[in-house]
C-alpha cells in the first residue's frame, strides 16, 4: 500500500474522497506508520489490537497513538479501565480537532485556507443532505422571534452553562484559519466530554461557570453569534461566531 493510497483512503473515510487538499493536510499531520494506525483505528481498538493489525511493535504504537491524539486525528474511549482508540469520523470533526494541533507549519494553514475557498462548501452540503435538520441552531439576544424558527432564548445558553459538569474554552478554529473579522479567538466554549478532551489534549483551558457567563456576555458585546448543536440534549460546544 503506497503512502498516497493510505492518505486518500483516510480522506475517503471522513467523507472527502474527492478532495485533493485533505490528503495533503493528513500527510502533514501523520507519517506513513501513523497513517497505518489511523486506518486500523476503526472500529475502536486497543494498543495491542492496533499493533496486531498494523504489524508495528506495541512499544512504537503507544507513543504514536498519543501523538495522534494530540494532533486531533484519533480519539480515546476508556471503559472498564481499558483504553480504545478510534480515528476522526467526518470532515467537520477533522477540521475542528486538527486545526488546534500545536507546532504546525505555515503550509498547514495555507492548505486549510485553500480548502475553505475551493472544497468546503460542497462537502458541507453533502453532510447536510444526510441530516433531517440543521446541525446547529443560532441563539440571538433581544430580537423578535417567529414561532416557526429554530431559535432558543439567550437564557437557554445560561442554562447549558449551569447544567454543565465541566467547561473549558478553546480557540475558534474558523478564526485560527481565517481571522479576518478581527474578533476574539479564544471563545469556543467546550462542554462536559468536549471540555475533558480539550483539557487532556492541551488545546483548552478550564472555565468556571461564572467565567463562561462573563465570556458569553463579552461575545455578545463583540457582536458574535451564539451557536449550539441543534438538539434537545446538552450538546458539546457553544460556538461564538462572527457574522
Amino acid at each position: 500500500m503506497t503512502e498516497k493510497t493510505m492518505y486518500q483512503q483516510l480522506s475517503e473515510a471522513i467523507g472527502a474522497g474527492d478532495s485533493v487538499i485533505i490528503p495533503e493536510i493528513i500527510k502533514l499531520l501523520a507519517d506513513k506508520n501513523e497513517a497505518k494506525i489511523l486506518l486500523a483505528a476503526s472500529p475502536p481498538a486497543t494498543i495491542e489490537e492496533l499493533a496486531e493489525k498494523t504489524g508495528l511493535p506495541k512499544k512504537d504504537v503507544e507513543p504514536m497513538a498519543g501523538a495522534l491524539f494530540k494532533k486531533g486525528l484519533i480519539f480515546k474511549s476508556i471503559k472498564e479501565g481499558i483504553a480504545r482508540y478510534y480515528r476522526v469520523r467526518h470532515i467537520l470533526q477533522f477540521h475542528d480537532a486538527t486545526i488546534l494541533a500545536e507546532g504546525m507549519p505555515p503550509e498547514f494553514f495555507d492548505l486549510w485556507r485553500k480548502y475553505n475557498k475551493t472544497e468546503f462548501k460542497q462537502h458541507h452540503k453533502a453532510i447536510e443532505s444526510f441530516l433531517d435538520k440543521s446541525a446547529v441552531r443560532v441563539i440571538p439576544v433581544n430580537i423578535a422571534i417567529q414561532p416557526d424558527t429554530r431559535i432558543a432564548p439567550f437564557d437557554d445558553v445560561k442554562e447549558i452553562v449551569n447544567e454543565a459538569r465541566s467547561l473549558a474554552v478553546a480557540k475558534c478554529t474558523c478564526r485560527v484559519i481565517e481571522g479576518g473579522c478581527g474578533k476574539p479567538v479564544e471563545v469556543c466554549i467546550q462542554i462536559n466530554k468536549a471540555a475533558d478532551y480539550a483539557l487532556e489534549r492541551g488545546t483548552g483551558r478550564k472555565l468556571s461557570k461564572e467565567e463562561a457567563i462573563e465570556m458569553l456576555k463579552m461575545c455578545e458585546e463583540e457582536g458574535l453569534v451564539h451557536t449550539v448543536m441543534n438538539t434537545k440534549a446538552l450538546g458539546h460546544v457553544i460556538c461564538n461566531c462572527c457574522d
